[in-house]
């Protein structure tokens, strides 16, 4: 590889790319799998195999390479992330994952007493949990309260809803949801509203 790769940034190697130097292509599959890696990290969540996630990202780089045009888009990194994560997100759902695998983590948030709860599990429950209402260390997750709210998600969420809780409970904020499913901000963030609103009424309906 050349040795000005380094030095030179992504979008002038885009451009370089396509005057010919293909090999650069390498460099930079090289230079992002990292991300790759990452984003499979958080997409595993939703019940699909790490390797094909990779695989999957691997992909979408490469079509965020193919496909990235510099008077249009943001930074190649930026768009790079959006492709990636929308490749591994449509994969997941064309294999037609476990479904709701992410709420096999809620019923073991209240095993053991409050103080050994990971980060991860705090930003799953907080999915469920207006921050401003109702202290989540008064509700109990356990397997019918997961049944309940698997009930919720299928006959209460809309099919954009069920996609933004998808992408919410990977620990995508609601502006990346937005990119990924090609949606605005701000109906994004409704809808992730919506579906918060949504399933703490369903954990609160049939609470003694």
């Amino acid at each position: 590889m050349g040795n000005d790769y380094e030095t030179s940034k992504d979008e002038e190697l885009i451009l370089r790319i396509r005057d010919g130097e293909e090999k650069i292509t390498d460099y930079i599959m090289e230079k992002y799998k990292n991300l790759v890696r990452s984003k499979a990290g958080s997409m595993y969540i939703l019940g699909a195999d790490r390797e094909d996630l990779i695989q999957e990202g691997m992909i979408g780089l490469f079509k965020a390479i193919r496909d990235y045009d510099i008077g249009r888009d943001a930074s190649f990194a930026t768009f790079a992330d959006l492709c990636v994560a929308r490749q591994m997100y449509t994969a997941v759902q064309a294999a037609g994952r476990k479904k709701h695998a992410p709420l096999n983590s809620y019923v073991s948030l209240y095993a053991g007493n409050g103080s050994d709860k990971t980060e991860e599990e705090k930003k799953l429950l907080d999915s469920l949990v207006s921050r401003d209402e109702q202290n989540p260390e008064e509700l109990l997750i356990d397997r019918e309260n997961v049944e309940r709210i698997e009930k919720a998600i299928e006959s209460e969420l809309s099919s954009f809803e069920r996609q933004v809780l998808d992408l919410y409970l990977t620990g995508m904020k609601y502006t990346e949801i937005a990119r990924v499913l090609g949606k605005d901000d701000k109906s994004t963030d409704n809808a992730l509203q919506r579906c918060r609103s949504k399933i703490r009424k369903a954990l609160l309906t049939g609470k003694d």
